[in-house]
């Protein structure tokens, strides 16, 4: 992962909105410049594959700023959950919004991430906790795929909290999911993935186990939440049910590492890729993702912002990038291709988007003039990007 090749003095050449080709100035020939339509001058400028954030929560009614002055107050995560606030305010908000409403606020945020340098990004639903609010959430995933240029990957996330009424029931809310809400997704084709929030006081890895096993009977993947507070097994589950990303990390024992890196050194299909969302351990104040352990042990790993309203309310992946530096000490190079090649597999899209590669498409970021890439994540706040191009069109503010 320290590793991103370079071409000091390049060309490439976009046609169609992929990648036709590419190289260093010295093999440029000077007829292929006849034959384009628009040509960008990125001298003294870096020219990088797009950002790819494979885990966010975009879809949502509204900002929870209340709960971030609590938590200023010096209240926690679960003592909001337990208040009512957290995962069920938001439901509670999203059950009340229309389709549309949901839909151009959602539009708004994803062409802010757009203009920041994202090409392709993953939206889960769960926030709304019941069927027909889960099948808002992801018919509006559906509406902004066909509205916007970046690439959008879905996933149903009805296991995210026990909603209320079913507390005293939770396995007739399992049944919810799986046996009425499950088919309904699947016939409209509204979910590439499936995941759950396996965690303490949320769902049981039991639980876990039996929607991956639900979603992969359906064409799901699992994208799973996993030790975010607490190590209960979560992690053994998901390789265990071939899931592809593992995602949170940030309370992490040496079994759930070893697990991991046993799964890579087999080398089999039961590879999740650890996405780590430094973003969210800044807001809310718990440990970082152990990016270098993994690293160490020849364990890839991905970033993501965790958008959402509650523990991340940003889109940014460049405040990713820098967080992911000075925070899980990550090299510039590593971050840069976690934000990138490994982060376009945490979505499948790998074959599409994640490295400058003839074929793929050219959705890509050009920097302003910067002395080196480690200045982007060392001058962290700046805005370092001139140019953000999706299948080689710019994208206009």
């Amino acid at each position: 992962m320290a590793e991103l090749p370079t071409i000091t003095d390049g060309w490439l050449v976009a046609d169609d909105g992929r990648i036709s080709a590419f190289g260093p100035m010295s093999t440029f020939d000077p007829e292929l410049e006849g034959g384009v339509a628009e040509v960008i001058d990125a001298s003294g400028r870096y020219v990088l594959p797009g950002w790819c954030d494979p885990h966010t929560h975009t879809i949502h009614a509204a900002p929870r700023e209340e709960e971030f002055v609590d938590k200023i107050n010096g209240l926690s995560y679960q003592e909001i959950a337990a208040r009512g606030g957290g995962i069920l305010n938001s439901a509670a908000k999203l059950r009340a919004m229309s389709e549309d409403e949901l839909f151009l606020k959602a539009e708004t945020r994803l062409r802010s991430m757009m203009r920041q340098g994202t090409v392709a990004v993953e939206i889960k639903s769960g926030y709304g906790l019941t069927v027909e609010s889960e099948l808002k959430m992801l018919r509006v995933a559906k509406r902004l795929k066909s509205a916007l240029p970046l690439r959008i990957k879905t996933t149903l996330l009805a296991a995210h909290a026990l909603p209320v009424e079913f507390k005293q029931d939770r396995s007739a809310y399992l049944d919810l999911i799986l046996n009425e809400l499950l088919p309904q997704v699947e016939a409209e084709g509204l979910a590439d993935f499936i995941d759950v929030f396996c965690e303490t006081n949320y769902f049981t890895v039991a639980e876990l186990e039996r929607i991956l096993e639900a979603g992969a009977a359906k064409g799901m993947s699992g994208k799973v939440h996993v030790n975010q507070f607490t190590s209960i097994g979560g992690i053994q589950a998901a390789i265990k049910h071939d899931a592809l990303s593992v995602d949170h990390l940030e309370v992490m024992t040496e079994a759930d590492i070893e697990a991991l890196a046993e799964a890579y050194a087999r080398g089999d299909t039961s590879e999740p890729i650890p996405t780590l969302l430094p973003s969210c351990s800044f807001f809310i104040r718990i440990p970082y993702g152990p990016a270098r352990e993994l690293m160490q042990r020849d364990i890839p790993v991905a970033l993501a912002t965790d958008f959402n309203p509650g523990t991340t309310p940003s889109g940014n992946m460049n405040f990713v990038l820098s967080l992911a530096c000075i925070q899980a000490r990550m090299l510039p190079e590593e971050a840069i291709n976690a934000m990138t090649l490994n982060s376009a597999a945490a979505m499948k899209l790998a074959d599409e988007l994640g490295s400058i590669t003839v074929g793929k498409r050219a959705s890509l970021i050009i920097t302003k003039e910067v002395p080196s890439l480690a200045y982007l994540p060392y001058a962290f706040g700046n805005d370092h990007i001139d140019t953000v191009l999706i299948d080689g069109i710019p994208v206009r503010s």
